[in-house]
């Protein structure tokens, strides 16, 4: 009809219009359509459509909606606007196209058919798609993704900034992220001021920063930072990617330490060697000095002597306890005298506003363990008591006697019902935080400003109460202080303590010869004398080569021998193995100021039976000299 009014201005308009054109009749077979509308339908030329629908062109489920239209559109006569439509092509390619579909009348204004304009809309889509599906990539990072304009207002915020900051993107768009993510004190807002500075000059930034969550939690922070610019290459915004690294600092600040911890380790052993060759003398002349004390002030001084230089060697033993984690010898103690040895220790060291009440029943049980590592729980309970007192207050340590069923064993998983010592520390301080309880047991957690605290303290407290079957339970109040409660198995029928051993009970010998080889003077000088005044004769060596040469020439003469297994020229277990190639049957007892298991694997693996940790007592000395030489299993050399 159009083609036999010839208008040229139509046709001029159908050929070049970049959007496709197309006219129906009534049973929507196409009349007329335009080069574009060809190109959009995949056909070689405008002529090919002529006559037919869109069934024959298109998928069967868009040529019955575009069907269904037209029918909707001549029944009403109003026209159908900008509807997007997919089409699956068969080589599986897809195409969008926006329609707008009108009546198409007669000079009579009646509806003969229809008449629609279509939009490639398909690279819209594509890039549309692209777009989405790389800000659904940005979202999946786990990494703080931001836009910022030039005045620091954030202008895009993807799911791991929500997640790190705990900010969801409706809260922040538009806001300024120097006020959101900055804490209000301190020189974060200077120094974030001094790098936006550096992108604008620079182009970019990287470095650590610090900033804040929502709930004001610290973080820190790998920021990088890009400035973004227009077509006309002006600046126009900033790109932030930021990536959460405070764990991995905490991580790496816990292997530092442990590694300066790994390095105490070695160097206290070290200084427990040493520690140990000097307590030596002082504690095995006690047994001399006893034995020619007449009075008892004179008595009551070496006692004195005693009870520090036995508190010394105890501080050695627990310095490597903590350090090298090397076990302590477990024994039965009287919790009485547990809590009148940590009196004695942490009166000096509390402060004078602090006052220290001390207090249990006489008929308290006894319990079985370490009593320099007991020691060491309630001296850590107590310094920490101590910091949180700093104006301060009342320390209260009490022990009761307490029986647990089975139905009060739920305190703890691995608590069994019986007899239990209960050790309270009980401090007015300022208390712990209730979400911090759950905490204040991690390794290297602390609440103490930096140089102040290692956050070992609790964690070795408790591995101790666990490594003796105990527990422990904390209550605590803010502003209204805090009570540990530590739990021991223990044994009901209380013993009552020995009496000191007195000197004339001390085991003596029948003459025979030891041989004492130590690279310490003041040892062997203070242990031959006290050998001398129980009744031996004495050889000593101040190596291993001349232990080996002073037996070789009389072996026949020397009961026992004497050996440190720390010595210069040739230490301990060397002079051990030489001996025992002379005389498998030598008695050795062998001796280390270092408390750990290598030196008495060590010993054990040359033949040793007998170990002795210095420094040790005279009474100690004596009565395992008295057990060797009594040994059956061995023939005793003529004296």
């Amino acid at each position: 009809m159009i083609n036999e009014g010839g208008d040229f201005l139509l046709q001029n308009l159908l050929e070049h219009i970049p959007d496709a054109i197309y006219f129906k009749d009534r049973e929507s077979r196409f009349i007329l359509i335009n080069q574009a509308a060809a190109r959009l339908f995949k056909l070689q030329s405008p002529e090919e459509a002529t006559g037919k629908t869109d069934f024959d062109i298109f998928t069967e489920e868009h040529a019955g909606a575009a069907f269904a239209d037209e029918r909707e559109i001549m029944r009403t006569g109003r026209p159908l606007v900008d509807k997007e439509e997919k089409e699956t092509w068969p080589d599986g390619a897809v195409s969008w196209a926006t329609t707008t579909k009108v009546p198409l009348r007669n000079k009579d204004g009646e509806i003969i058919g229809t008449f629609g304009i279509s939009r490639n809309i398909t690279e819209r889509k594509q890039a549309i798609e692209q777009i989405a599906e790389q800000a659904a990539l940005i979202d999946i990072a786990p990494d703080a993704i931001m836009v910022c304009d030039l005045q620091s207002n954030i202008l895009f915020w993807n799911k791991g900034a929500e997640s790190i900051y705990g900010w969801s993107r409706e809260k922040v768009l538009g806001r300024t992220a120097t006020d959101l993510l900055f804490s209000q004190e301190g020189s974060a807002k200077h120094d974030e001021a001094l790098h936006e500075v550096a992108v604008l000059s620079q182009g970019s930034w990287k470095g650590e920063i610090h900033q804040v969550t929502k709930d004001g939690k610290e973080l820190i922070i790998e920021s990088n930072r890009i400035l973004m610019r227009n077509a006309e290459g002006h600046p126009k915004s900033v790109l932030i990617i930021n990536t959460d690294v405070t764990e991995k600092k905490k991580i790496v600040a816990q292997f530092m330490r442990a590694q300066r911890m790994e390095s105490i380790g070695i160097l206290s052993g070290g200084i427990a060697h040493d520690l140990n060759n000097i307590l030596a003398p002082i504690l095995m002349s006690i047994g001399l000095l006893r034995s020619s004390a007449k009075d008892s002030e004179t008595k009551a001084i070496i006692n004195l002597i005693e009870s520090s230089a036995k508190r010394g060697a105890a501080i050695v033993k627990q310095v490597l306890s903590f350090a090298r984690g090397v076990e302590g010898e477990r024994t039965e103690i009287q919790v009485r005298h547990l809590l009148k040895e940590i009196e004695r220790i942490i009166k000096n060291t509390l402060p004078k506003n602090i006052e220290l009440e001390i207090s249990g029943p006489r008929d308290l049980w006894t319990i079985t363990g370490d009593l320099t590592q007991l020691q060491q729980v309630l001296l850590n309970l107590c310094v920490n008591a101590r910091d949180a007192m700093p104006r301060g207050g009342l320390l209260k340590i009490t022990a009761e006697n307490r029986l647990l069923g089975q139905t009060e064993t739920v305190m703890d998983p691995k608590a069994q019902a019986g007899p239990y010592i209960l050790l309270n520390v009980i401090d007015s301080g300022t208390g712990i935080e209730p979400h911090l309880l759950d905490k204040i047991f991690e390794p290297f957690f602390t609440t103490k400003e930096v140089g102040k605290g290692t956050g070992l303290g609790l964690s070795t407290t408790l591995g101790i109460v666990k490594s003796h079957g105990g527990f422990i339970h904390v209550h605590s109040k803010l502003g209204k202080g805090s009570t540990f409660q530590i739990y021991l198995p223990a044994q009901a029928e209380a013993k009552a303590p020995e009496n000191q051993t007195q000197t004339m009970g001390l085991p003596r010998g029948n003459g025979e010869t030891i041989l004492l080889v130590d690279d310490e003077n003041s040892i062997l000088a203070i242990t031959s004398q006290a050998l001398a005044a129980f009744g031996y004769n004495v050889k000593t060596a101040s190596n291993g080569a001349q232990a080996v040469a002073i037996y070789t020439e009389c072996q026949t003469k020397i009961a026992a021998i004497i050996t440190d297994m720390a010595m210069p020229i040739m230490d301990g277990v060397s002079a051990i193995h030489a001996i025992k190639k002379i005389n498998p049957d030598a008695k050795i007892i062998a001796a280390s100021g270092l408390h750990d298991e290598s030196s008495t694997a060590k010993a054990a693996a040359a033949g040793v039976k007998f170990f002795l940790h210095k420094p040790c007592a005279t009474e100690t000395l004596l009565k395992t000299l008295r057990e060797i030489l009594a040994d059956p299993a061995e023939k005793q050399p003529a004296t």
